[in-house]
């Protein structure tokens, strides 16, 4: 069973619900997951990490058993924006004021976004396997479209994407873990039937689309209205030496012209770091995570 030690919580917050793991004592630890994954990506670490922290895994809103509110024509409702509000009022409500944050995928843009909006809420940022958004679409190139189609596919409009995925979303999510990570047997397969369970409702289809969308719009927007802002905290970056991220960017020096103090390491895996190289994962996170100021 996975998080047997944790408790399960479901919190109102904004507009939505957000469902989470709670476990540990300590310091408070957001941890935030990624694309087409749930919080029980962070299984192979989240019970070391609650030796030392009051660890908190939520699904992003859109996502596992969090809710899916409704969109608009302007994406706005899955905008980073409003999605890192989501989880700084669930660290709220949990009596966290102040809180350190680590984020994969999707959830290291969410991340990122919270550490921009929310630099008194933020202590200490890791992104795991991402360079910000912008600059990956302003960097787009053939290589870039082919590794990362689907950035291009799920922001489709007309139901595309959710009628092509929905047709057999098994196919898809497990084509995503392998064509993403590099280490066999890297997925602990009941971790992966959460994802499965989660992943065959429709409506988390469309509202993962949706994230994308807002990510090609109103998420671009917003960065480049911030373009003179940066990450004030310190801020850790690690990737895959094998994936794309890893492959295709300088990723510490991209980081340096978003975060003012960054630091930062490749791990020997691809994409899903956390679960293709947990004990990297968790020895870089506990040098780096300190204690609340």
């Amino acid at each position: 069973m996975l998080f047997r030690e944790f408790e399960s919580r479901r919190l109102r917050v904004n507009d939505t619900e957000i469902f989470l793991r709670r476990g540990g004592s300590g310091p408070p630890l957001l941890l935030l997951h990624g694309y087409p994954q749930t919080h029980a990506m962070w299984q192979p670490v989240a019970s070391r990490l609650a030796e030392r922290f009051t660890v908190v895994c939520p699904d992003l809103r859109g996502y596992g058993d969090s809710g899916k509110p409704p969109s608009d024509e302007d994406h706005a409702p899955y905008s980073k924006r409003v999605m890192a509000a989501d989880q700084v009022a669930v660290m709220e409500v949990l009596g966290f004021r102040h809180f350190q944050v680590v984020g994969h995928d999707r959830g290291a843009r969410v991340a990122h976004r919270m550490a921009l909006d929310h630099p008194d809420a933020v202590e200490r940022l890791a992104v795991l396997d991402i360079v910000p958004t912008r600059d990956v679409f302003e960097s787009a190139d053939q290589h870039l479209a082919t590794a990362y189609y689907h950035w291009f596919f799920l922001i489709q409009s007309h139901g595309l994407p959710e009628h092509m995925i929905g047709l057999d979303p098994e196919f898809y999510l497990r084509d995503k873990l392998h064509r993403w990570s590099r280490v066999p047997d890297a997925f602990n397969e009941e971790a992966v039937q959460e994802y499965l369970r989660c992943f065959r409702d429709p409506a988390t289809i469309h509202a993962t689309c949706e994230d994308y969308r807002a990510a090609a719009t109103i998420d671009l927007a917003h960065d480049r209205a911030d373009e003179e802002r940066r990450v004030e905290c310190p801020l850790l970056a690690l990737w895959g030496s094998e994936g794309v991220v890893g492959q295709m960017y300088d990723v510490p020096g991209v980081w340096r012209r978003r975060a003012r103090d960054v630091t930062g390491h490749a791990l020997p895996c691809g994409h899903f770091v956390v679960e293709e190289a947990p004990d990297g994962t968790l020895a870089a996170l506990e040098r780096f995570l300190g204690s609340p100021k």
